[in-house]
């Protein structure tokens, strides 16, 4: 019999007898009738897949075998619908395993979620590659290649290479200089460029050089040894670096670039909003979050925003991050989602009995890979750690790690590999900010943690050992709804809300995308350069009367502000205020207005005008004696040309200029 959870009907199979199942816990915790459990559904029980088409089966290891049967059984649509979850290696195949039903119901509940669209940027290759390489080793490795591959050999730096017999790809000298694109469009500009001589007889020589040639290309094949042409090469589509000292890196670059020919959909990692950029306003830069921490070289300097490559975007999420405004939002999937399925896993747990939850947030390839092996050969998870995988460590955001301590979790762990591991920064500020939002919230410390394993071993010693302490007593539940910002303070506030301490303001670190600014009003003038840079209007000026108010809910931190101010009394306070007085406007600063000495229509600041009146009258030849000049500073703009129109201004009335000195004044 089929349990239905939401809209997908589930089929269960306890591998064997190898997992207590609790079929009348489960039954109690999904809200659902008491299920038939399988034992072999797979094997011997394979038959039961013929029957009404199940979309979500229990078992991710045998996911082939369960597609075959349903296409001979339902059809290709059944196959492709299949969901398949894992339950065994997450929950079941522990020493916890009877105490482990909430955490099975809570992975059933999250597998029947709906999957969010995937946007996708399409990439075209015709194989026209570039084996770029120092001797032999690059020529071998493009005559492999030659009969499937466009293939062209540039050599740089050349020792004593042997020519080839026969011309079958053209061999060339060249070092690249720069190098920029992806599979399907690379640029390359290279110096040194030279033709081969087809006179070459003992070793290859090459004609008359010259810098600047431009190449283009689909592929390339890096058998030079050095420095890789790229930043993080492994991530860059249609790159290739191997070292030629390796033969097995050397072979396995070759096949992979046999693979390289065709139109590829890759996913769009990144949605981008150039009108909530924060990057640059007057050629003043405020915010490079993304610019620091994007591991690619995909993020670039365009104006007052910046550009996002989304061929080269290798999908870290760290500019969705650290990114304050949410110009740039994670899309694969998108952060609301992510939170959703935090949101199920925990109140399904929570209904189900479960207490002080733990959430393991891993990627797919290095964590759940340990997950599958610290079940095979170790104790497993316990009960009330509760796996979550996503696409990249480095994709967390505060509104993931708070909304999830709002929600009822007890810590969070995240998983990362000690090895050849990605740049860690942004999940550091991250986690940096939760810390300091938890601590002074009143959750105390060590809440949130990186655990650095690549054994099953570590990982299991660090999980087992955890201090076992409660989450919050009024778990929320919030629906995670709006954009990234949105999000972001939407999840601190329901944290607020279910604080032990809930503080009115608490201090964050610096980089945090909320606070407000701190202004030196005694030095302050009123020019209001400052709320022409602000992007979020945070910084407002009154069109009416010389003031300056303050927002603090619409201030991301940027720092737009702060080198812009030309008195430099402008500071930035990391901090987030959960009052009602955050989303006040609170007057900074203001003045008596300037009153137009002829209109009488306010133009100014009076304490300005009558400031600069003061530093010129009588200091300044041309405000000497004649007294309308000075009184012209106190006329607006319309007033001030009127006046002067109807005064003669002799430009020769100034005080004699002293005489140039010549030779003769040097003279002895």
């Amino acid at each position: 019999m089929l349990v239905r959870v939401g809209e997908k009907r589930v089929m269960l199979c306890d591998c064997e007898a190898t997992m207590p199942l609790d079929a009348e816990a489960l039954a109690r915790a999904l809200g659902t009738e008491t299920p038939a459990i399988a034992t072999s559904l797979c094997r011997r029980q394979q038959a039961r897949l013929a029957g009404e088409a199940p979309g979500i089966v229990a078992c991710a290891q045998e996911r082939a075998v369960f597609e075959e049967a349903l296409t001979e059984a339902a059809g290709h649509a059944a196959a492709e619908s299949l969901v398949t979850v894992d339950i065994r290696a997450r929950a079941a195949w522990s020493k916890e395993a009877a105490e482990a039903t909430p955490k099975i119901a809570a992975l059933l509940a999250e597998a029947a979620l709906p999957v969010p669209e995937t946007h996708v940027v399409t990439l075209e290759s015709g194989g026209v590659t570039l084996v770029y390489g120092r001797d032999e080793v690059a020529i071998e490795a493009a005559a492999q290649l030659g009969d499937r591959l466009d293939v062209t050999v540039l050599l740089t730096r050349p020792g004593d290479v042997t020519p080839p017999a026969r011309t079958t790809f053209p061999v060339l000298q060249g070092t690249i200089r720069t190098a920029r694109g992806h599979l399907g469009a690379f640029e390359l500009v290279v110096d040194d460029y030279a033709l081969p001589d087809p006179s070459s007889r003992r070793r290859l020589r090459f004609g008359p050089a010259r810098n600047e040639a431009v190449s283009n290309c689909d592929i390339i094949l890096d058998l030079t040894g050095g420095t890789p042409l790229f930043p993080s090469p492994r991530t860059r589509p249609g790159y290739l670096h191997a070292d030629p000292a390796d033969p097995v890196a050397v072979q396995k670059a070759l096949l992979a670039a046999t693979d390289l020919v065709g139109t590829f959909d890759k996913p769009r990692h990144v949605a981008y909003r150039p009108e909530l950029c924060a990057h640059s306003r007057n050629r003043t830069v405020g915010c490079s979050r993304c610019l620091e921490v994007c591991p690619t070289g995909a993020i670039t300097p365009n104006g007052d925003h910046v550009a996002i490559d989304a061929a080269i975007c290798a999908g870290c999420g760290g500019c969705h991050a650290v990114c304050p405004t949410g110009a740039a939002s994670y899309a694969y999937p998108p952060a609301e989602h992510l939170l959703e399925r935090v949101r199920t896993l925990l109140t399904t747990y929570h209904a189900a009995g479960g207490t002080d939850a733990v959430l393991l947030l891993h990627d797919a390839e290095h964590g759940a890979a340990l997950i599958d092996l610290l079940a095979r050969v170790g104790d497993g998870l316990p009960a009330r750690v509760i796996p979550v995988a996503v696409n990249e460590i480095t994709q967390l955001g505060i509104e993931l790690l708070a909304g999830a301590m709002a929600m009822g979790a007890a810590d969070i762990r995240i998983l990362a590999t000690g090895r050849r591991r990605p740049d860690l920064t942004p999940l550091a500020r991250v986690m940096g900010l939760a810390e300091a939002s938890l601590a002074g919230l009143g959750y105390g410390t060590g809440r949130v943690q990186l655990i650095e394993a690549d054994d099953p071993d570590s990982l299991g010693e660090a999980l087992w050992q955890l201090e076992r302490r409660p989450g919050t007593a009024t778990p929320a539940s919030f629906l995670p709804m709006g954009d990234k910002l949105g999000l972001m303070k939407l999840a601190l506030r329901q944290l607020h809300a279910a604080a032990p301490e809930p503080a009115h303001v608490i201090r964050l670190p610096p980089g945090a995308p909320f606070g407000r600014v701190r202004i030196d009003t005694a030095g302050c003038t009123l020019c209001l350069a400052c709320t022409s840079v602000c992007p979020t209007g945070a910084l407002a000026a009154d069109p009416d009367h010389p003031r300056l108010s303050f927002t603090e809910n619409a201030c991301v931190q940027c720092g737009l502000c702060k080198p812009t101010c030309p008195e430099k009394v402008i500071e930035l306070v990391p901090q987030f205020d959960f009052t009602e007085a955050a989303f006040r406007a609170e007057t900074i600063k203001e003045e008596e207005p300037a009153l137009c000495t002829r209109c009488g229509k306010p133009f100014g600041v009076k304490s300005t005008i009558d400031r600069v009146a003061a530093k010129l009258a009588g200091r300044h030849w041309m405000y000497q004696g004649d007294r309308s000049q000075i009184e012209r500073l106190g006329m607006c703009a319309d007033c001030r040309v009127i006046a002067q129109s109807e005064t003669a201004l002799d430009p020769y009335a100034g005080p004699e200029r002293p005489r140039t000195k010549g030779a003769e004044d040097y003279r002895g």
